[in-house]
């Protein structure tokens, strides 16, 4: 098992090479740490921050010399202890020409724009594996980037393994892009504890949880998703569910006409073509082969559509996620992106039908959102791979004793007998001693894993221990 490193001391090396833009090597960096490390932990040290990409290392053995990024610089740590790295507040994501031409344009004054339809040439255009919104750079970097150690693994593992950040990271991310005022310790509590911050709005926390429950449906099902109408559509129902006006519009294709506030964009209307559109899309973004390239179809040509009444770009950016489970590469998070700029982004395919400042906004942002989860699993060590093979089945036996309100005597005769109909024997004894020991650590604040309210969960309690 890995030697899990105390983030503090991680952040100490990260200081001291920061203040040396030019880099420092391993001896200068012993010398400037008060209190350094025996060399071989301060190799091991170095070693594990290249590996997550928050040092540069130019050269190598006793001369090479190790820097931090250059678009990167050292702030505060996020309310888990865990490192987040961030641009300077001028220029928080690096833009090409293109992209500021792109941003110059869509802030201008709406009556000064040109009025934009729904253009089917924009995605009759892009031929799957031909066509490129990133380029080849890009797609290597991206990928050099996103790697994990369990690529050939089952589809889904790696995220699993950072399945609990990963749900409040881009449950708070993607609702802060679309101006929900939730925290991101408010996001924590709603998704471990299930409570809702006082005096905010309520669509804001069915908000936050419908995104829970989409990416959850994302990672549990990783072996079975993909750019078709089954996932699309559940994923939709899931992000709108008791969000809409129509109680039957989560899940069904658009039948009426929509606007675009502060765009003079409007969408495609007649809804026979945006069924064949979206067909039309989905054939597409399935056919490309290279998973960052369709994670930015996604993020490009979903929102472009407005295939649903509404939670179009919600959507999207779950469904960028989708080649990127399926892939084990790092999730996609959109860890600081500000929405403005996303908006402005989005605005410029609407309107222009150009991508690069999208490409500006997704290159960068994945490449911050990898380096987080690098660091998430660096400070977690390795998980139990018992634990994450029955990982379905652990949850479904205790969420139905919690729901069921069994005593302890009670709950140890389902355990056998469930474990005995689902489980294979050489597996038995392992997995009932895993559903008991979960059981003895159950609290109030790591119940809501297992899908039951406060409510049953506090019954629960009641019986358990009587």
């Amino acid at each position: 098992m890995a030697r899990r490193i105390r983030e503090e001391d991680l952040r100490a090396i990260e200081e001291v090479v920061g203040q040396r833009p030019d880099g420092m090597t391993t001896s200068g960096i012993m010398d400037a740490l008060q209190a350094g490390p025996p060399r071989r932990t301060l190799q091991y040290r170095l070693k594990a921050l290249f590996d997550a990409k928050r040092l540069i290392r130019d050269g190598s053995g006793r001369w090479a010399r190790y820097r931090l990024p250059k678009d990167v610089s050292l702030s505060t740590q996020t309310d888990a202890g865990l490192p987040r790295v961030t641009t300077p507040l001028t220029t928080p994501i690096p833009l090409s020409k293109s992209g500021k031409e792109i941003r110059d344009y869509v802030r201008r004054p709406v009556v000064a724009r040109e009025p934009a339809g729904y253009d089917r040439n924009f995605l009759d255009r892009y031929l799957s594996n031909v066509t490129f919104y990133l380029s080849e750079m890009e797609r290597v970097g991206l990928n050099e980037y996103g790697e994990t150690e369990i690529v050939r693994q089952p589809a889904g593992t790696y995220a699993k393994r950072v399945l609990n950040r990963l749900l409040i990271d881009l449950s708070w991310n993607s609702s802060r892009l679309e101006g929900n005022t939730y925290s991101l310790l408010d996001t924590k509590r709603l998704i471990e504890l299930g409570e809702e911050a006082e005096g905010k709005d309520r669509r804001e926390a069915q908000m936050i949880l419908n995104h829970k429950e989409a990416i959850e449906i994302l990672i549990d099902g990783a072996e079975g998703i993909g750019f078709n109408r089954h996932t699309i559509l559940n994923l939709h129902a899931a992000l709108a569910d008791n969000l809409l006006p129509d109680p039957e519009a989560p899940g069904r294709l658009r039948r009426a006409s929509v606007g675009i506030e502060g765009s003079v964009f409007h969408p495609l209307e007649i809804p026979h073509l945006i069924e064949e559109c979206f067909d039309r899309t989905l054939t597409k973004a399935s056919q490309i082969e290279n998973p960052f390239e369709q994670a930015m179809f996604a993020l490009v040509q979903l929102p472009y559509l407005q295939p649903f009444d509404d939670v179009n770009k919600r959507v999207s950016r779950l469904a960028a996620n989708i080649p990127l489970i399926r892939a084990n590469l790092s999730p996609l998070s959109f860890e600081e992106v500000p929405r403005e700029l996303y908006t402005e982004a989005i605005l410029g395919v609407y309107e222009l039908n150009r991508t690069e400042l999208l490409r500006d906004v997704f290159v960068w942002a994945y490449r911050r959102s990898a380096a987080r989860y690098a660091a998430v699993r660096m400070s977690l060590g390795e998980p139990d791979p018992f634990r994450m093979i029955h990982r379905t089945a652990i949850r479904q036996l205790i969420g139905e004793i919690i729901r069921a309100g069994l005593d302890n005597t009670t709950a140890i005769t389902h355990i056998g007998a469930w474990t005995a109909k689902h489980i294979e024997d050489a597996d038995g004894a392992r997995f009932r001693e895993v559903v008991e020991r979960e059981l003895l650590s159950l609290h109030e604040g790591n119940f809501s894993r297992y899908r039951v309210t406060p409510s049953e969960f506090a019954a629960w309690q009641s019986v358990w221990g009587a």
